[in-house]
């Protein structure tokens, strides 16, 4: 299991002895049916992976897929509408579902109608839209939509159609329910009949709380009252979180509305949810809009409409998703088969979140501070008032709070897979975080986002971390999670390696000893290239022109000459430390995205960059870009650039080299879009020549693709004193043209993480692979540490470049760029030491290019920066800007 390795410190709380003490029966499993059998059996692709997102979206089962695959293909469903067999056969088995569906919440079709809706946020849009509002009169005070402001932005978002009728929407506080039935008893005319709504979740997609289902029958009956109103309440039950993990009973709570969404409950089919309408409150719904399938008879050339009759013709309007809801019936077989019903996962699924949130809980660093803040409204005293969420943030020694974003990012590289941000529910956030309405309009106008990843301003928190339980969930999942934060919080950071969670990680080959055949020039010992004392062991890779000196771009073939000595003695004497100026180390140009560095000692650039730097990437089966967080093989995939022969020659141990043009054939060129940073590029396949090759080597499906030469990107931001007419281009790059990367940064850095050794004997990071980590494309020495920080501009010899601001690092630097492995140890010391803003690195971009004569850039060039005028802390649109934006 990911996050399992041994680690000193603390130990996780033992789960006998919590069941020993509990006060109540504690269930874990499903009776017979063995759990770890069901794992291995239904659910081999979570090996290595602890997910823990089950209230983003469980996961289904492969017999479900199985089952419901099989299913297409034995039989020929049409469209319900039609009335041949085929379309009878597909309209009687939605309907069989339907009873299914009534079923599961023990009601039936007396009772209530299944509407299928496209999800839970369309069935409450659908209430929103259909309900009998009363806009105010000199009658009447008009109706009332009331909501618990513990709500899912769904629910919130219906006060604007109410808004439209003019009627008044209110939010309600969770403890002024309490008030509700004394305002019940005064409710005045109990004939009135001004219809009003109240909406509420059985559940919090925030913290879990389970609010009391008898308040259904309380506020129908008129003995609550959500506001005082004279009339009568119909009450909207949104189910879609509480139903994923227990039973509900519509037949002791019959709310009027009830939204759901399936994915929830069974991880398959996505997009299908439903409404369950109470059949006495459906004759009241209002329709407007009415679409193919809910006509009873109508005219084109006249206002004349006719609707059906049953509340489902009605709504479900045009051809539904037939074939996602007979999934449903392969949904509903597999969770009984498999767990025994509903009452049984609660309980398992309460099971293990009373026993994370009692162990997280008791965890404590030395000075007896918590390691955690959990924002619950219960102690998970009973599955009855508590479902298996639990929401907390990560604290320091200190008591403050360590970003959710950077607690997101160390748990992917345990594979531990979380949910942070407010999960849409900004009422709940701000109640349990102590946001007022101030604040976030104020983190608003600093440029936070719902949905972004900037997790602290002024060093409060915008949100939280969740996890979440599912029915397949294990206890080694919960304890994964534990040791996970027990060893990124209380055990000192030892250079021991994550376990690896993936298929074809573990033993990934280390990189093939290859020659560069590049200047090497040294720092305190260490090799400044990465790919350090290696070996040509291939005709064609001794061939390659690795390192290169171009002297021009007009002619047809660029000349290139391998360099292996110092340019210039005024490189070679600074790398010592010295305090003399600023000049370039290293060079590197990166041609395929999130493949192996190419290091250069002099580069042409063009309008994008360095040329050729990210013009290649590859993408998956789907067309979608791959990087090394989702593939760390990428690192072992050595591209080389022959300017002299115009190719791109392609290496990687156990291969044979091969070779890619390095412009594509416009006649033959496979164009399409990609996607790099939302913006979409247009791109030509390379052929499947290399496709074979790469898919061979990362055991998937893959492509490898061009930015097409014709096509401009532009940057999305623009340089100070830029017009939106000169705004820079791109590459494949997520952001920005250059990454620069300063000697005495990175050597603070190492001087920290060897301090960690526990042992202080061997260096476990040398410079050359922290720089590799980096993946800049300008190495410079420096004069101290993180000064370039502080750079407004800077010039490269003729070049000029302004600084755009900070790199906010992702995952990817704790992958060792010579093997793939990962190593937690330093996105964690850079967390701490740069007070958890993993900042590092600077991004450039071009102030002016002239390419009417050659540009380079060249090791030994002078560096000049000019500092900002007002040195202050990067503000947050900053930390937004350069986000992971270099992979």
């Amino acid at each position: 299991m990911a996050g399992e390795a041994a680690q000193p410190g603390p130990e996780i709380l033992d789960f006998a002895r919590f069941r020993d003490s509990s006060t109540q029966p504690v269930v874990y499993g499903y009776g017979q049916r063995s759990l770890r059998e069901l794992r291995a059996r239904e659910f081999r692709r979570l090996e290595g992976t602890v997910y823990l997102d089950h209230a983003g979206a469980t996961l289904f089962p492969q017999s479900q897929l199985t089952s419901f695959t099989h299913d297409l293909m034995e039989n020929v469903y049409g469209n319900p509408h039609s009335q041949n067999i085929s379309s009878k056969l597909t309209h009687d088995t939605v309907e069989q579902v339907r009873y299914r569906v009534l079923a599961h919440f023990r009601t039936c079709p007396e009772d209530y109608s299944v509407v299928f809706t496209a999800g839970s946020t369309a069935a409450l849009k659908l209430v929103a839209e259909a309900f009998p509002w009363v806009s105010p009169s000199q009658e009447s005070s008009g109706s009332r939509f009331c909501y618990l402001t513990d709500s899912h932005t769904s629910v919130v978002g219906m006060r604007m159609i109410a808004t439209a009728m003019n009627v008044t929407s209110i939010p309600v506080r969770p403890e002024e329910m309490e008030s509700a039935e004394k305002r019940g008893a005064a409710a005045g005319d109990p004939d009135c009949q001004l219809p009003h709504l109240f909406c509420y979740p059985a559940q919090s997609n925030f913290s879990g709380t389970r609010y009391p289902l008898s308040w259904i029958g309380e506020v129908k009956s008129g003995r609550m009252c959500p506001v005082s109103a004279p009339g009568k309440w119909f009450v909207v039950l949104d189910a879609a979180s509480y139903v994923s993990t227990s039973p509900l009973d519509l037949s002791v709570h019959q709310a009027d509305f009830v939204p759901l969404s399936f994915y929830k409950i069974f991880g398959f089919p996505t997009g299908l949810g439903a409404l369950l309408v109470h059949n006495r409150t459906a004759p009241l719904l209002r329709k407007t809009y009415f679409g193919g399938g809910t006509a009873a008879a109508y005219l084109a050339g006249e206002d004349f409409y006719i609707p059906r009759q049953s509340v489902v013709e009605r709504f479900e309007d045009g051809t539904i998703s037939f074939l996602d809801v007979i999934a449903l019936k392969h949904g509903f077989d597999a969770l009984e088969r498999l767990t025994g019903g509903m009452e049984n996962i609660k309980q398992h699924t309460f099971t293990l979140a009373r026993y994370t949130y009692t162990a997280l809980s008791s965890l404590r660093y030395p000075n007896g501070a918590r390691v955690v803040r959990i924002y619950s409204d219960s102690e998970f005293s009973s599955p009855e008032v508590q479902g298996p969420i639990i929401n907390f943030n990560v604290l320091d020694e200190s008591g403050n709070v360590i970003g959710y974003s950077q607690v997101d990012k160390m748990a992917s590289l345990h594979n531990i897979h979380v949910r942070t941000g407010c999960f849409c529910n900004t009422g709940a956030c701000q109640r349990h975080l102590g946001i007022s309405d101030e604040m976030v309009k104020k983190h608003l106008q600093a440029g936070h986002v719902c949905g972004d990843d900037v997790d602290l301003i002024d060093g409060q928190p915008t949100g939280s971390v969740r996890i979440s339980f599912g029915y397949m969930s294990t206890l080694e999942d919960a304890q994964a999670f534990l040791r996970f934060i027990i060893a990124t919080r209380l055990c000192p950071s030892g250079g021991h390696p994550i376990p690896q969670a993936t298929p074809g990680e573990a033993g990934a080959p280390p990189a093939e000893s290859e020659a560069q055949n590049t200047m090497t020039v040294t720092m305190d010992g260490h090799s400044s290239s990465p790919e350090e004392d290696t070996r040509p062991n291939s005709r064609i890779w001794n061939d390659l022109p690795t390192a290169v000196d171009a002297v021009s771009l007009h002619p047809p073939v660029l000349k290139a000459t391998r360099t292996q000595q110092t340019p210039s003695g005024r490189a070679a004497g600074v790398l010592d430390g010295g305090l003399g100026s600023h000049v370039v180390t290293n060079l590197y140009l990166y041609p395929i995205k999130s493949c192996a560095a190419f290091e250069v000692t002099r580069w042409p650039l063009e309008k994008q960059g360095l040329l050729y730097d990210r013009s290649w990437m590859v993408v998956n089966h789907n067309g979608i870009c791959l990087s090394q967080k989702q593939e760390p093989r990428l690192c072992l995939i050595q591209p080389f650039i022959d300017l002299q022969q115009r190719i791109m020659v392609i290496k990687a141990k156990g291969m044979e080299p091969i070779e890619v043009p390095l412009e594509e054939n416009g006649e033959q060129a496979q164009i399409c879009q990609s996607k790099v940073c939302t913006d979409r590029v247009n791109t030509s396949d390379c052929g499947e020549k290399i496709s074979s090759w790469l898919s061979e080597f990362l055991g998937r499906p893959c492509h490898l693709i061009k930015q097409s030469s014709n096509f401009q990107r532009n940057a999305k931001k623009h340089g100070k004193g830029q017009s939106a007419g000169t705004t820079a281009t791109l590459s494949l790059v997520n952001e920005a043209q250059y990454l620069l990367l300063n000697r005495s940064s990175v050597l603070e850095l190492q001087q920290q993480l060897n301090a960690s050794d526990e042992n202080g004997k061997e260096k476990l990071f040398p410079m050359k692979d922290l720089i590799s980590r980096f993946r800049a494309n300008i190495i410079i020495n420096g004069t101290s540490a993180f000064e370039e920080e502080k750079w407004d501009e800077i010039s490269i010899g003729p070049l000029h470049f302004q600084v755009l601001g900070p790199c906010h690092r992702c995952q990817m630097i704790c992958i060792d760029q010579k093997t793939g492995q990962r190593n937690q140890n330093v996105f964690q010391k850079l967390s701490e030491s740069r007070e958890r803003k993993v900042n590092f690195g600077v991004y450039l971009m071009h102030t002016s290019l002239d390419l009417s004569s050659p540009r380079f850039l060249s090791v030994g060039a002078q560096v000049l920066p000019v500092l900002k005028e007002s040195i202050e802390c990067h503000d947050l649109p900053a930390s937004r800007k350069y986000q992971d934006v270099i992979s």
